[in-house]
């Protein structure tokens, strides 16, 4: 019955979406960019993509051919063999973070990024001083905090990923394309939901680097919501940021059950000697009973892994509930 009903929903969602984002896009086409408008006045066929989880957007909409690079990948060992499938001849155009000099020698049509994912405010890349050389920034919608410097949007799955997506695929003619995956990963959602009704919520600390002060994520971090999804609580929640540093007192004090170690493609296994030998962490359970997962950082960052995450999460923190 259960089966039955998810296909169900597959069904219903996937006919619902396509009947409203079937329609091409017109061009010069109007998307809102972090609570403004910008114009794209063609279809990209130059378009680039700072950072994995922001690229595997793409690359789940299929638009490799409407990209002439990728940013910020290999200096971070971010680039894991299935990145690089999905990649095929797409060049990356700069290790880590690109310059204004670099796109326009690349003849750059779009460039899709976000705050601390390529752009800093007040830096060389920004919206503005690309539009002097026509070349449209799409800023992902998770990193608006760092312009904003307060919440505009609600942490969740729809305004953090299902947006960006649909937005995509309004920019680049793939509306249907974006409302299938939309509507697949809405009902791979619903089913762990469905599995997670009466459980209590797992207490869970994000560690992502640094070992004064650990960078974690926060109340507006996406990550947090994945968190919850899955059944647990970020013990972090409270961090009026997405991802900002904490202490280990606070940590130690929030007595987490279970820990996230975020993997950039070189193991975790100094993070997790570091978390192991840390002296106010010793009585934590989550140490206690050797209570780690792994993720990688594009599963943890808004992007097509999101998915993956929720359901790899779900299993580890409430393993009795058959996913």
């Amino acid at each position: 019955m259960r089966g039955w009903r998810a296909a169900f929903l597959t069904l219903t969602l996937l006919l619902s979406m396509r009947a409203v984002d079937a329609a091409p896009s017109h061009y010069p086409l109007t998307v809102s960019n972090c609570g403004e408008d910008i114009v794209i006045p063609r279809k990209p066929h130059c378009a680039i993509f700072h950072d994995v989880n922001i690229a595997e957007m793409g690359f789940a909409l299929h638009l490799q051919n409407d990209m002439c690079g990728v940013t910020g990948i290999s200096g971070w060992n971010k680039e894991t063999p299935s990145f690089r499938k999905l990649r095929g001849n797409v060049p990356e155009r700069a290790p880590r973070y690109p310059s204004l000099e670099t796109l326009i020698a690349s003849h750059a049509d779009l460039f899709v990024a976000g705050w601390n994912y390529g752009m800093n405010v007040g830096g060389d890349v920004t919206p503005e001083r690309l539009a002097r050389y026509h070349i449209p920034a799409i800023i992902l919608s998770e990193s608006c905090l760092r312009q904003w410097h307060h919440p505009h949007l609600p942490v969740t799955l729809e305004a953090l990923l299902y947006s960006d997506l649909l937005r995509l695929g309004r920019i680049f003619d793939r509306r249907e394309a974006a409302a299938s995956l939309v509507a697949s990963m809405k009902a791979r959602v619903a089913a762990v939901r469905a599995r997670m009704i009466g459980r209590r919520a797992v207490p869970v600390f994000i560690y992502d680097s640094g070992t004064d002060a650990p960078l974690t994520a926060g109340r507006y971090a996406l990550a947090s919501r994945l968190i919850a999804l899955a059944g647990g609580r970020n013990i972090a929640d409270d961090l009026p940021t997405n991802w900002g540093r904490t202490s280990w007192e606070r940590v130690a004090m929030r007595q987490p059950e279970a820990i996230i170690f975020v993997d950039y493609g070189q193991g975790v296994s100094q993070k997790a000697r570091w978390v192991r030998h840390l002296r106010l962490l010793q009585q934590s359970p989550g140490v206690r009973h050797h209570r780690y997962i792994s993720l990688p950082y594009d599963a943890l960052t808004p992007g097509p892994a999101n998915i993956d995450a929720i359901e790899a999460l779900a299993r580890f923190l409430h393993p009795d509930r058959k996913m």
